[in-house]
């Protein structure tokens, strides 16, 4: 309290044991990664799980959460999920957007085990977050992914087509194959007022490369003049949805800041 400091799941600490069954925390170490949504300490990575359908993927949440894991350091890769309900190729669609954008995308199905494997190998020996929006099976692939689990899984809302929350808080759970994952609560809305409009260009991984081509140095990628990001979107080097996306969610961090001050 003296420090400001409030654990979080994933913090390592120092404590002073009181009798077998109870401690007291005398020093949270430096984090070495932060997440604020979900609040999680030093993890290594983490797996953005969205369904490919039941309920449609919620775009612009997806890319509030990969700026937020690469604004905290952490390396995401996506998981879109329900991968054997997918009768229209939309989860091949996903895939090669994202790729295209620069992030690692799995496909998987929890009743046909694909991606399983691929997965389990890339969380070994790592801290790794899950998060996404309820209903999308996190759940489910962790009690896939550790036997014995037996997390509590939810059903779809036909009313509303969203998830029912089943996970109450974060939790580590370590893996027998090693490694540790936290599951976390389900949401459906994610905010980034704590970044600069400006510097949102920089958690957009696919910008990078064609910003040596705007005109100007400080270009945002907007309606610029002689924009090379916005010229790659006219050829397709950029995925057009994820520029528009990149233009909402520049244009809500605008407004709510202006709306703090």
């Amino acid at each position: 309290k003296n420090q400001k400091l409030t654990p979080l799941v994933g913090d390592r600490v120092l404590i002073l044991p009181e009798n077998d069954e109870k401690a007291t925390i005398e020093e949270i170490e430096d984090r070495t990664t932060e997440l604020l949504r979900p609040a999680v300490a030093n993890v290594d990575h983490s797996v953005i799980v969205f369904a490919i359908q039941n309920p449609d993927p919620n775009r612009i949440l997806l890319d509030k959460m990969t700026v937020l894991s690469l604004s905290a350091g952490v390396e995401p890769i996506i998981c879109f999920n329900k991968l054997d309900g997918d009768q229209k190729g939309n989860g091949k669609k996903l895939k090669e957007t994202y790729e295209l954008a620069g992030f690692r995308v799995i496909l998987s199905s929890c009743k046909t085990s694909e991606g399983i494997e691929e997965l389990k190998a890339y969380i070994q020996d790592k801290i790794t977050v899950f998060a996404g929006p309820s209903g999308v099976g996190k759940s489910t692939l962790l009690n896939r992914l550790q036997k014995g689990l037996s997390l509590k899984t939810g059903e779809i809302s036909e009313k509303i087509k969203r998830g029912k929350h089943t996970t109450r808080h974060s939790e580590l759970i370590p893996l027998d194959h090693g490694g540790w994952v936290v599951d976390t609560p389900g949401f459906t809305s994610l905010s980034l007022d704590f970044l600069e409009p400006d510097a949102l260009k920089d958690f957009f991984p696919e910008f990078e490369a064609c910003e040596e081509a705007c005109r100007f140095d400080d270009c945002v990628h907007i309606n610029e003049p002689g924009c090379g990001v916005i010229a790659a979107v006219d050829t397709f080097k950029i995925s057009g949805q994820r520029y528009e996306s990149y233009r909402y969610l520049y244009q809500e961090i605008k407004n709510t800041r202006r709306q703090y001050k």
